[in-house]
């Protein structure tokens, strides 16, 4: 007889699928929306969220049963509408995106049990068998809570035999408890530093918005030093106060080191963490607790965007400007405008800080989308540090070597007063490009359209792009030549080999993501810096925003024409927010700091904005090219890269995609052309470009053009939608 009362459900699975499929549900099983469930897929079970009701499209006799219910609170309502508003957008499959807010899957099953033990409730006539050791047994529990056999022993001093055999006789009783981590509990009442009356009124405006519950976007602007940190952290101590839960989202694994230390100092309790560096126990362990609303405070990367918050209160995006908010890879997204998304879902304000904030942020202010709260100096009365360009065409430095006369004077001075000095170049390895000197052939990546960058002090040669290493040749593949290779240009590896040779008594140490691996030795290396065992840094990006070293007064810019070269359309914004915010490295403290950029064109308006500490000049003239050429944030941009290992096929495809191209006023499709980076990790890759107005989706433009290409299984199609990098 027909089940008239049969129950279907959409469930969505974390797999690039286009939408959530139909399953029916058994009478035995609850499956409330957003659970969590495991459902057979081909001859697979996987598991999945329940998106909704079934759509009935499906024919009763083809369905099949949800196997069973995972044992985890079930997706919230606002998240299920973040994954649908974040693939609507970047026109990701909802799967993909979903994929991305399961960071443990052990998570979702049910938590493991231990037994603990506790003094029986009537232990009778047992004196005589109480040794020595039993009697240390009970006293270690004495009014204090059960304990596991293994915890219990080892305060008592004893064996766990004598834990397991009192209990054995009846003195001890067992049961079983759920095993789980504690998270110490960051306190909003906890004494914070006095603030300046400019930084009181802007942490009482941030508060009055966690109270408000409702949603709002503020853009914290100040100068490096100015106390943008404490200041949220006021916001922060109030939403603890309203006892929900707080996201931060911090660019660089690197800044939390600081960031952390002055978050126990002002709360008490470090918040929890979520990154990459964690163990599959601790990401299990992190993502439960977020759930279940044990933990408070989360910082973290991007991804921690789409952790299972129980009741988020307030988002704070600490430098908002920088690039590595962007994904580029899967889905691709920007973490700083879904943190927007994600705070409008739930009713929460989200705060946006930075020295040197983005063109989108400060036009959305202009517009009356975001607030805006401004601290203009630096706390206690320091001033910023002076800026001065060096023009390395009239003061070069002397062949092979890097840096210039000026420079070497100013460094001489800065150590000579026990002051500390940075260099900064944003340039990984030893040096750049590995040449034939007898053919002049270059070292290439055999997977991409790379260079080869030499690590000398790993006597290795990586590809930045896709990890391809290879150890150094003496022979030239191309000549035979032995022994001819020179190394062109510098890295910061050169460039420490040049510091240590005209400074030998300094302590040099490099600051890179190549000689910091993980999170525990960045840590060390900015505890080495603030205690001043260090008197040269070199750093890449990872040095210049987010530290705060007291004994630092003087930075160096290497080469600040380097992110000139690139032609994109962020070239410019890139290059003064990075140069801004290493000058502000330096002065930090009591002692007055200065900056020397190293430049062939101190007349580029970058330059001359910077020098003039003016930034808001840089930002009238930028944006006013942008609205010239109607580029963003006056207009929308999509990319499309278009890749495959034939390359023949790859242009077949990219001549199917340009025939179907849109023509409408308002928008140009420009491409296809080669990429930047032709062959990446053994894929040839050909780019186009969507370009509109503001009044214009480009969602569904795309989404219609492309539903019309049929792609061939080898060939892959990424949309990047507000493309942030052109390569």
């Amino acid at each position: 007889m027909e089940n008239i009362d049969l129950r279907t459900v959409k469930v969505l699975l974390p797999l690039p699928l286009a939408d959530a499929y139909d399953y029916s549900v058994p009478d035995s099983l609850e499956v409330p929306a957003g659970s969590f469930v495991v459902v057979p897929l081909g001859k697979r079970e996987i598991l999945g969220v329940v998106w909704g009701e079934g759509t009935g499209e499906v024919p009763r006799e083809k369905l099949r049963d949800i196997v069973s219910v995972l044992p985890a609170r079930p997706m919230a309502e606002t998240l299920r509408r973040f994954v649908d508003w974040v693939a609507a957008y970047t026109l990701a499959p909802p799967g993909a995106v979903l994929r991305m807010t399961m960071g443990s899957t052990s998570a979702l099953e049910a938590p493991r049990t231990e037994l603990v033990y506790r003094p029986a409730e009537a232990i009778g006539d047992t004196d005589l068998k109480l040794t020595a050791a039993r009697r240390r047994v009970l006293e270690a529990l004495k009014d204090g809570p059960a304990m596991p056999v293994a915890e219990l022993a080892h305060l008592a001093g004893v064996g766990p035999s004598v834990v397991k055999t009192m209990a054995s006789i009846g003195l001890l009783s067992a049961e079983a408890r759920v095993m789980r981590r504690s998270f110490p509990q960051p306190d909003g009442l906890h004494d914070g530093p006095t603030l300046s009356p400019e930084q009181r009124r802007v942490a009482d405006a941030l508060i009055d918005k966690v109270k408000a519950h409702a949603f709002s976007a503020t853009l914290l602007d100040g100068v490096p030093g100015a106390g943008k940190t404490e200041v949220y952290f006021e916001a922060i101590a109030a939403t603890l106060a309203e006892r929900r839960q707080v996201l931060v989202l911090l660019p660089e694994i690197a800044l939390t080191a600081q960031w952390l230390k002055r978050f126990e100092d002002r709360f008490g309790a470090a918040p929890a963490s979520w990154h990459s560096d964690l163990t599959s126990l601790e990401r299990r362990e992190t993502w439960r607790a977020i759930a279940d609303g044990r933990v408070s405070v989360v910082v973290g990367a991007r991804s921690a965007l789409f952790l299972p918050f129980a009741d988020l209160g307030l988002i704070v995006v600490d430098e908002e400007h920088d690039g590595s908010f962007k994904q580029e890879e899967g889905v691709t997204y920007n973490a700083r405008d879904m943190a927007v998304v994600r705070a409008r879902l739930v009713s929460a304000p989200v705060v946006l800080a930075s020295a040197t904030p983005s063109l989108e942020s400060i036009t959305n202010v202009t517009a009356g989308r975001y607030g805006a709260l401004h601290l203009p100096a630096r706390h206690g009365g320091q001033k910023l540090a002076t800026l001065a360009a060096v023009d390395l065409r009239k003061a070069p430095p002397p062949r092979g070597h890097w840096l210039s006369p000026p420079v070497i004077d100013a460094m001489k001075e800065t150590l000579a007063a026990g002051e500390q000095v940075l260099l900064f170049l944003n340039r990984r390895g030893y040096a750049p490009i590995t040449l034939c000197r007898a053919c002049g052939h270059g070292l290439e990546c055999p997977q991409c359209s790379a260079w080869l960058v030499e690590h000398r002090f790993r006597r290795v040669l990586i590809c930045h792009h896709c990890g391809y290493s290879e150890p150094p040749a003496r022979t030239c593949k191309h000549c035979g030549a032995i022994d001819h290779f020179v190394a062109c240009g510098p890295g910061v590896e050169r460039l420490a080999e040049e510091a240590h040779a005209l400074f030998p008594e300094a302590r040099v140490e490099l600051f890179t993501s190549d000689s910091l691996v993980s999170r525990a030795e960045a840590t060390a290396a900015v505890e080495r810096m603030i205690a001043g065992e260090i008197d040269i840094l070199i750093g890449t990006q990872m040095a210049a925003k987010g530290h705060h070293f007291p004994n630092l007064t003087l930075v160096v810019v290497v080469d600040a024409d380097l992110g000139l070269n690139g032609g994109d359309l962020r070239a410019g914004e890139r290059t003064f927010q990075l140069l801004y915010q290493v000058a502000g490295r330096a002065g930090r403290q009591d002692r007055p700091g200065r900056a020397l950029v190293q430049t062939h064109m101190p007349e580029h308006p970058v330059m001359q904005a910077l020098v003039a500490n003016d930034r808001d000049r840089f930002v009238t003239a930028e944006l006013a090219g942008r609205a010239a050429a109607g580029m963003p944030p006056y207009g929308r941009l999509a990319a499309l890269v278009v890749s495959g290992p034939d390359a023949a096929l790859v242009d077949n495809v990219c001549a199917a995609i340009a025939r179907q191209a849109p023509h409408q006023p308002g928008v140009t499709v420009l491409g296809p052309s080669t990429a930047p980076l032709a062959l990446l990790r053994g894929r040839h890759r050909r780019r186009f470009l969507l370009k509109t107005g503001r009044d214009i989706a480009v969602q569904p433009l795309l989404h219609a053009w492309l539903s019309k290409i049929g792609l061939p299984a080898s060939v892959r199609l990424q949309i990047d939608i507000d493309p942030y990098s052109f390569m």
